[in-house]
């Protein structure tokens, strides 16, 4: 049987990266793959989502600026988007360019399922390939299709479908109020379609702070968004006059000529031989340590270890594999600053645990929260500058746990709390700290008191001071 140092099972997002890195080192590497060289990110997810919400945003500030700087009067044009999303992003979802870069590294790719058939062995249909150091696992997740009775029986869009649209709907109902599906459904209104958000949860990104929740309802809705919220979908039927009819568990039915299912992803790791090795997958999950090792020498990396189904998770559990694989030591990981950002207008990003996971550790904590129009730049902002700041600390330690961030460049907001949450900085010395004036970071400032509020005082929810002054 043909061998190679490492057989990588999922040549996506994190796969990739680890075998070429390896590749790099100088190990020969398999890689095996059933779809395109690069994963969901680059052809169906990150990239071309982030450059239609690019799009989209541009035409929200052309409107915003009717009024403020004069009469503007722009027009949407869905192709000049699509074409781009198709040939610029995407390359017409072509993986030639990264197949060619894998195997001009010296990298052999196999086309097809992989399946581990004991220790150091992986068979692709039929063919069998030996590791002769080591298996790293990074087969990724696919998109999750719930059991909504009636729902097979009608064409229905996956994210894949909404991203490649070349010719919009007139209207569309999205199951699911989490990212994508507050993402896509705000690109899709702007650019003329009736979007409904349906969401069975009491609101929409139900795993974020309330307040944050919130300050994306309002922004959604003031764009002509409908949302509904605490019903679950009890059917789908297919209408020959409205395409979709969608009946909610209140009895209400809402109606479109397209529907999109985005209820999150799924990981399937059934079919990949894993007890074969041993592995334990409790929660349907591949289970790792601080390094990915999941067995002697097997590795699993991404989405299939559960810790967070991000890219930026994959790569940086891919830079500990790498690292473990070639003996460098690494640094274990550490998921307790793990940064999640929806990008819709206003952006929503948060890091660590919230107020509720806080409070369940039982930790003694103070909450201080800012509305951003209170905030010096948001004010300034203007229109579109709906958004919140609310930052969680452990009042014992003295340092901030969580923080959720809407608004304006929330996501860049993020990294400075982040790196405050990861590294356990002082409160202190964030209140101290001297922000430039004005931005939007700065409004961490003015949350914690710097400005004017007197120094180290912050307030929880019973304005009690948490610090002497």
């Amino acid at each position: 049987m043909q061998s190679a140092d490492v057989i990588v099972l999922g040549v996506g997002t994190c796969g990739e990266d680890v075998a070429l890195r390896l590749l790099d080192s100088g190990w020969e590497v398999i890689g095996v793959e059933p779809n395109l060289i690069g994963g969901e990110c680059a052809y169906w997810a990150c990239l071309p989502s982030k450059t239609m919400i690019r799009s989209a945003n541009l035409l929200q500030e052309a409107r915003r600026a009717d009024g403020l700087v004069g009469r503007v009067n722009v027009e949407a044009d869905w192709s000049l988007l699509a074409e781009r999303v198709r040939s610029e992003v995407t390359g017409g979802w072509d993986d030639s360019f990264a197949a060619a870069r894998f195997e001009g590294k010296g990298g052999q790719i196999v086309r097809g399922y992989g399946r581990i058939d004991g220790p150091g062995v992986v068979e692709v249909d039929g063919m069998r390939y030996r590791a002769r150091r080591g298996i790293v696992i990074a087969t990724g997740s696919q998109p999750m299709i719930p059991p909504v009775p009636g729902l097979d029986t009608v064409q229905y869009w996956t994210t894949h479908d909404a991203i490649a649209v070349e010719n919009l709907p007139r209207s569309l109902v999205i199951l699911g109020g989490g990212a994508v599906g507050c993402e896509l459904g705000q690109v899709f209104a702007r650019y003329g379609v009736d979007v409904t958000l349906v969401e069975g949860r009491s609101r929409l990104l139900p795993n974020v702070e309330p307040e944050a929740s919130a300050a994306l309802m309002e922004a959604l809705r003031s764009e002509g968004i409908t949302i509904h919220c605490g019903n679950r979908v009890s059917s789908v039927a297919a209408n020959d006059r409205y395409g979709i009819v969608a009946s909610l568990e209140n009895g209400r039915q809402v109606r479109a000529d397209k529907l999109l299912v985005a209820t999150g992803r799924t990981v399937q790791i059934d079919g990949l031989g894993l007890d074969a090795i041993g592995i334990d997958m409790p929660g349907g999950f591949v289970e790792v340590d601080e390094r990915m090792r999941a067995a002697d020498g097997v590795w699993a990396v991404g989405d299939v270890t559960g810790k967070g189904l991000f890219t930026h998770v994959a790569a940086y559990q891919a830079t500990i594999a790498v690292g473990d694989i070639l003996g460098a030591d690494p640094a274990p990981a550490d998921y307790s600053a793990v940064p999640r950002v929806t990008f819709t207008d206003p952006e929503v990003g948060v890091v660590g645990l919230s107020e509720a996971e806080a409070r369940s550790q039982g930790l003694d904590i103070a909450v201080a929260v800012k509305e951003l129009p209170m905030t010096f730049r948001g004010w300034l902002h203007g229109t579109g500058n709906s958004g919140v700041i609310k930052l969680v600390v452990d009042r014992s330690a003295g340092v901030l746990v969580g923080a959720a961030v809407v608004g304006p460049r929330a996501a860049d907001v993020l990294g400075m709390l982040g790196l405050a949450v990861r590294t356990r900085i002082p409160v202190g010395e964030l209140v101290n700290m001297i922000y430039a004036f004005p931005t939007f970071y700065g409004g961490i400032g003015e949350a914690l008191g710097a400005y004017g509020r007197g120094v180290g005082r912050v307030l929880d929810p019973d304005t009690e001071p948490m610090f002497d002054d």
